[in-house]
């Protein structure tokens, strides 16, 4: 199939790579005139100067995949494509969009009997290698007539058994592609794999840590432990119930430095561990972890916050509690 790519980065540029190897072409667009260069001579890539060459360059009904940061850069990207696009043509947003801004913006393109798709999007920069994990959102014709799309760029089936019980079910969920429901849908289930993300990974940083720490010296001596954690990591990839492919991510890095020396420990977030919790307290559901992994990462960006310095103070005032030497 022919399909334009719009946001050539880490993962726009592979998606592009990973669909031309397996015959589809690609006509491509990115601000960064270097992204463009830089897969312009790839076999199946035809390169455009603008998003209105890019429509031109395109065969109705056409298709066009974003690839862009959520937020105002998707939001002008649709807008403009809506007004050069026609009846019968597709905008398939790929990157991690608020699922509420799916909903208005497939309302509003419909006016122009212009669909719009949601992929929520998983795989990282190894997403050349693996393939996506897709979570679709958008209308059944349309995500049906884009199948190859979503089938060329899905991991596929792999080594991985399939679940008893699937016989009857849609198989492409065994292809690592899923069709969630209505535009919205396919962003709603990636904000909550991503808000579940979180809690995977805070989990695995704390029991590291309990372990990194087992060696503390106002530990009693018979009590601490000198443990590799590299070791710990590699053994827990291999049978334990607990593995995953970020115990594997987590192996490789403490494999390279058990001290993790070059990493500051400032953690961001993209946007979905928020959107989840709000989604939680709208349906009324507990999500204590979700929530919990969220606030780490706020904390993860301040030395002492104000709330714990007042903590201190209250301390100090009603115990006459001294900060220890070296606490800020």
């Amino acid at each position: 199939m022919q399909l334009g790519v719009i946001g050539l980065g880490r993962m726009g540029g592979n998606i592009v790579r990973r669909l031309t190897a397996r015959g589809h072409e690609c006509i491509i667009y990115d601000r960064a005139a270097a992204a463009v260069a830089g897969l312009a001579k790839t076999k199946g890539v035809t390169p455009s100067a603008g998003l209105a060459e890019l429509v031109r360059r395109l065969q109705p009904p056409r298709a066009v995949w974003l690839m862009l940061p959520a937020g105002e850069p998707t939001e002008q990207t649709v807008t403009e494509l809506g007004a050069l696009l026609t009846s019968g043509d597709t905008i398939i947003d790929g990157g991690n969009s608020f699922w509420q801004d799916d909903v208005r913006r497939a309302k509003a393109l419909a006016a122009k009997d212009v669909h719009y798709v949601d992929a929520g999007t998983s795989g990282g920069v190894w997403g050349l290698e693996r393939g996506y994990c897709l979570m679709i959102g958008g209308e059944k014709a349309v995500v049906d007539r884009l199948d190859p799309i979503f089938a060329s760029l899905a991991p596929g089936r792999g080594q991985i058994p399939v679940t008893p019980g699937r016989e009857r079910r849609d198989p492409r969920p065994e292809q690592g592609y899923l069709h969630a429901g209505p535009p919205g849908a396919g962003h709603f289930v990636k904000m909550v794999h991503n808000g579940i993300e979180y809690g995977l990974m805070q989990a695995y940083a704390e029991g590291f840590d309990i372990l990194r720490n087992a060696t503390r010296a106002d530990l009693p001596p018979d009590q601490r432990f000198e443990l590799d954690v590299a070791d710990i990591a590699e053994v827990w990839r291999r049978g334990s119930v607990i593995s995953s492919w970020l115990l594997d991510l987590s192996a490789a890095a403490l494999a390279k430095d058990p001290t993790l020396a070059g990493f500051s420990g400032y953690v961001e977030d993209s946007g979905e561990g928020r959107w989840t919790i709000a989604a939680a307290l709208a349906e009324a559901v507990p999500a204590e972890v979700l929530s919990a992994a969220l606030y780490t990462r706020f904390r993860s960006r301040e030395k002492s916050s104000f709330a714990e310095k007042l903590l201190s103070a209250m301390r100090k005032g009603f115990g006459g509690h001294v900060e220890h030497p070296g606490k800020e």
